[in-house]
């Protein structure tokens, strides 16, 4: 059972991030008439700091945080390919995500969709990346409630049985509640006390466990034993040269991948300019950071002893806190990682809604309706979106839900070429696209079934093994780039090109920022 003193600190923390929520709407207030860019996107308003805070709490999930550590304790040096994969990130969200956000403005985009529907002139090709944003986002908001229960269960705080499930539906009703009201900016003021929570929280695990372990030096070579090795360089702690090629690949491909989700795409479209995401994109390393600290905890927990359930190595950093920390700093860190589970889930939730909105809803079934019923509609199916995920968590099995999300981002890898491309040329042939989405997707799921849920796979030939989600890119991207070629030479019509792109020189002026610009 967990200590009072952990659990006054974790109830502190957690009514603190309700209360902020109900503040909400006194983030940068508009007057304007209702309507989905106000709801979804905060006006388009957030500036620098804003923007830091709910870019990096959207990114850097609550499972991230149990599941890298996790993987460290389980499997060694592959847990850290998250860290070159969120550093890659940064130049490429540098790029891409100023660039669409200059495109979405300038058009009165509000999703990926939108912006595909009026570049292709295709609303098959739009409906296509709305819904494979949708699908892939639905078990990565349902990880974000695994991620809460795994770390409170391993604490003592989570309670067994229907108190426990009570405890998780109570969290996410007040989630579902200030996300309701407000949007975007729920997640966008409780996304600071995230930030506060595990900045300060993480630091102290690390100083705590570096005191009472002897050093970096002692926490290496004692997890290098535990894994079998008999010193850092002869253990799993190092990669082999055969993991390099996956590691590598695992890297890039998740980089790529990252940009095309629904909810880090509707964070960056909150920003009040591509100058804000362009700084924005220069300091997100400093989240980085915090998740290289995070894989360090798994290693820690390992030379510390740590004795994690079999099959829930996420488990072992909690356990590792509840055994060095006081009780108080204990409750702190198990309240910061369920506090970064609700800034994600509120955006994932909104993310998948507005795209719903958008280029289903008012494509397909009311094409007339009006700003305020779109929003009415969003607030409905948002809401849907949580209730769905917490019935998803109490119906089906862990396992279930990680494979999804891993099916998840191969599946959102494939919208790449569409979106990502489309940014920069639109001679791709939207039917030719379609192909290309089709095969990638089919070629994805095929490879991770194949090999029992496992997103590097073999190629077939000698004992190299890749990302699943890269190599159904480049066959995506092949197919896109053929069917292409192939439709222009037969005079196959394409749609209009709606879209007003923004030229080089008007991308370096100051940019179009505030939610008051005409």
């Amino acid at each position: 059972m967990a200590d009072g003193a952990m659990t006054t600190t974790f109830l502190a923390v957690i009514g603190g991030a309700s209360l902020l929520a109900v503040t909400a709407r006194r983030l940068r207030p508009s007057d304007r008439l209702p309507s989905l860019e106000g709801w979804a996107l905060a006006d388009r308003s957030l500036g620098p700091v804003w923007t830091w805070l709910l870019l990096g709490g959207t990114i850097f999930t609550a499972y991230t945080f149990t599941a890298v550590p996790g993987l460290a304790y389980g499997n060694g040096a592959p847990a850290f390919f998250a860290v070159p994969y969120t550093v890659i990130v940064c130049p490429l969200a540098f790029v891409l995500l100023s660039r669409l956000w200059s495109v979405a403005r300038r058009n009165g985009y509000v999703t990926a969709g939108d912006f595909v529907r009026g570049r292709y002139g295709s609303p098959p090709l739009a409906l296509v990346v709305a819904l494979t944003g949708i699908l892939a986002t639905m078990p990565y908001l349902a990880l974000q409630l695994l991620g809460i229960r795994a770390v409170l269960t391993a604490g003592g705080v989570y309670p067994r049985g229907a108190a426990g499930d009570l405890v998780m539906v109570a969290l996410f009703a007040g989630l579902a509640v200030a996300t309701y009201r407000h949007g975007l900016r729920a997640p966008a003021v409780i996304s600071a006390l995230k930030a506060v929570a595990v900045f300060v929280s993480l630091t102290a695990v690390c100083w705590l466990v570096l005191r009472r372990l002897g050093g970096p030096g002692a926490v290496f070579e004692g997890a290098a034993r535990r894994l079998g090795g008999t010193d850092v360089a002869h253990s799993a702690l190092v990669l082999s040269p055969a993991q390099q090629p996956a590691y590598a690949t695992l890297a890039l491909g998740s980089a790529l991948a990252l940009l095309m989700y629904p909810h880090v795409l509707t964070a960056g479209f909150a920003a009040d300019g591509p100058r804000t995401l362009r700084k924005v994109s220069a300091a997100l390393p400093v989240w980085t950071g915090l998740l290289a600290l995070f894989g360090f905890l798994g290693v820690a927990a390992l030379a510390a002893g740590v004795r994690a359930p079999e099959g829930g190595a996420e488990a072992a950093v909690p356990m590792l806190v509840d055994r060095l920390m006081p009780a108080p700093l204990a409750g702190l860190v198990f309240a910061a990682i369920t506090v970064g589970a609700l800034v994600p889930a509120a955006v994932m939730s909104i993310a998948a809604a507005t795209g719903f909105v958008r280029n289903v809803y008012v494509e397909y079934v009311h094409p007339t309706a009006t700003p305020k019923r779109q929003v009415r509609i969003a607030k409905a199916v948002s809401l849907t979106a949580k209730v769905g995920a917490v019935a998803f968590v109490f119906g089906l099995r862990d396992q279930d839900a990680v494979n999804l999300q891993l099916l998840g981002g191969v599946w959102i890898l494939q919208v790449f070429p569409a979106v990502a491309v489309g940014l920069f040329t639109g001679r791709l042939h939207p039917r030719a696209l379609l192909a290309g989405w089709a095969a990638g997707m089919a070629a994805g799921t095929f490879l991770v079934v194949r090999e029992g849920f496992s997103s590097i796979v073999g190629l077939g030939f000698g004992p190299l093994e890749v990302y699943a989600g890269l190599v159904a890119l480049l066959l995506n991207l092949t197919v896109a780039v053929a069917g292409t070629a192939v439709l222009e030479r037969l005079g196959v019509p394409r749609g209009a090109d709606t879209t007003d792109l923004p030229s080089r020189l008007a991308l370096r002026r100051r940019p179009e920022t505030g939610a008051n610009h005409p």
